[in-house]
């Protein structure tokens, strides 16, 4: 039985007993252990009469541009939707059993499950995840939706857990949520028009792509803008990348007349 002096006794620490004793325990590194594609950056923005959900369209595999094009703003049902980030296989797949369950609740019970209990089914999907988060195929959402109860659009946030968090204003995930996030925060107002906050979700994905490189920017050579939608009391809907485009347009001249 070892012995130790009064500062090193490892008390009911296992793994530090086995170092104290020169048994280190076999190294295991959980992060990146199957190199899959991810995607980045997504987001979302409360304004005047519902929700902008926003993503970039670029997937990455290690240092590789895995997709230019990739989609990741998905609608759950019909005033509702999920930007995803994290792997992408999983992530794709539980937006689609997700829609599933949705749309089986609402035709057994007669009526959709409260936006509520949408983020909460959401949220155990993500617990079931986790064994594969642990093995590098993390999935962290953002799920937004017009809540008829109250008039208003709700945005949630989640970890790889399962933990679900209701945010007030606006709610950023993925590898650029950072710089994204700092340019929402500096730029959000109380009832931003449904245009205004489109403007700042292209102008924060603009910038977190200037920043991080798994970000994918607009790419108007290929015709490749931002995924965004809205969501109001009339429902979701997704705009086309000429009317992207033309959102990014309007920050390119706010930039060029910035610049001069």
């Amino acid at each position: 039985m070892p012995f130790f002096v009064p500062g090193q006794d490892p008390g009911t620490d296992f793994l530090s007993l086995l170092r104290q004793t020169g048994h280190e325990p076999f190294p295991v590194d959980l992060r990146g252990v199957i190199d899959a594609g991810h995607a980045t950056t997504v987001l979302a923005v409360r304004c005047e009469g519902g929700v902008v959900v926003a993503g970039d369209r670029r997937a990455t595999a290690g240092h590789l541009i895995s997709h230019r094009d990739m989609q990741k703003v998905f609608p759950a049902d019909e005033h509702s939707a999920v930007a995803i980030a994290g792997a992408a296989g999983p992530a794709i797949q539980m937006v689609r059993v997700f829609q599933l369950q949705l749309e089986y609740y609402e035709k057994i019970e007669g009526k959709p499950l409260t936006l509520e209990g949408k983020a909460n089914q959401l949220a155990e999907m993500l617990r079931g995840n986790l064994p594969q988060a642990m093995q590098g195929l993390a999935v962290v959402p953002i799920f937004a939706g017009f809540d008829h109860s109250q008039g208003s659009g709700r945005l949630f946030q989640f970890d790889i857990t399962g933990g679900r968090y209701e945010e007030q204003d606006f709610a950023t995930s993925g590898s650029g949520s950072l710089h994204a996030g700092t340019v929402v925060k500096l730029g959000y107002e109380p009832g931003l028009s449904t245009e205004n906050a489109l403007a700042l979700a292209v102008k924060a994905l603009w910038h977190a792509a200037d920043e991080d490189s798994a970000t994918g920017g607009p790419d108007p050579v290929r015709g490749i803008y931002p995924n965004l939608a809205v969501i109001t009391e009339d429902g979701f809907r997704q705009l086309s990348d000429g009317e992207s485009g033309q959102v990014f347009a309007e920050l390119r001249e706010e930039l060029e007349r910035g610049a001069t």
